[in-house]
């Protein structure tokens, strides 16, 4: 069975327990792991792929808020198994995903009894929360032409960037409509060139 760092934390006995418990799930991409509503079945331990989870408003925009790899817990899920309340977001699968899930019983049984456990858990929901803040940050403070344009640039170097104006609004947290007109702006002052679903930046730095 794959494993997941968080595992190595337990004792043998609370590991071979944990492991008897544990469900094994593979996801195509485009498959919906969770929408906001649910409730929380257990904890998804990301032992390899791509997950993103993101946030929909009243208004129907989206924003990525961080992305799931191997290696990593999913946040969302220790909050909801933690205060009993569904999700507030959704998760869709980007690449192939492969996840172990802890159920809710086993969830509480090792926060409860392994203290090894409940920090990886802690610290893992801690360095989340942090990127968290930088978004709320970024989002709430920066004006979107400059974060439009550090996005682009930190993608520039592998060539012309591979996404949709939809899609470059999601991570953005912003409107489609508002990612166009700040495109077409750049691309007035030959700062980049536009293709459908494609877009190469020339002069950005």
């Amino acid at each position: 069975m794959a494993s997941h760092s968080i595992l190595d934390t337990l004792t043998n006995s609370l590991r071979k327990e944990t492991l008897e418990t544990v469900r094994v799930a593979r996801f195509p991409p485009g498959q919906i792991l969770f929408r906001a509503g649910e409730d929380c079945q257990g904890l998804p331990l990301i032992v390899g792929g791509r997950i993103k989870v993101q946030m929909t408003g009243v208004s129907g925009h989206s924003i990525v808020l961080y992305r799931l790899e191997a290696d990593d817990i999913c946040t969302l899920s220790i909050g909801c198994l933690m205060t009993g309340r569904a999700y507030r977001a959704e998760a869709v699968v980007e690449e192939e995903a492969e996840a172990l899930l802890i159920p809710r019983g086993a969830f509480d049984r090792l926060m409860d009894q392994s203290a090894g456990f409940r920090m990886g858990v802690m610290e893992s929901y801690g360095r989340r929360l942090d990127d968290l803040m930088l978004l709320v940050e970024e989002v709430a403070f920066r004006r979107m032409d400059q974060r439009l344009a550090e996005w682009l640039l930190e993608r520039a170097d592998r060539g012309p960037v591979v996404i949709t104006h939809q899609q470059l609004a999601v991570e953005l947290g912003t409107a489609r409509e508002v990612v166009s007109r700040l495109l077409k702006e750049l691309e007035r002052h030959d700062k980049v060139r536009l293709a459908r679903g494609k877009i190469e930046v020339t002069n950005l730095r």
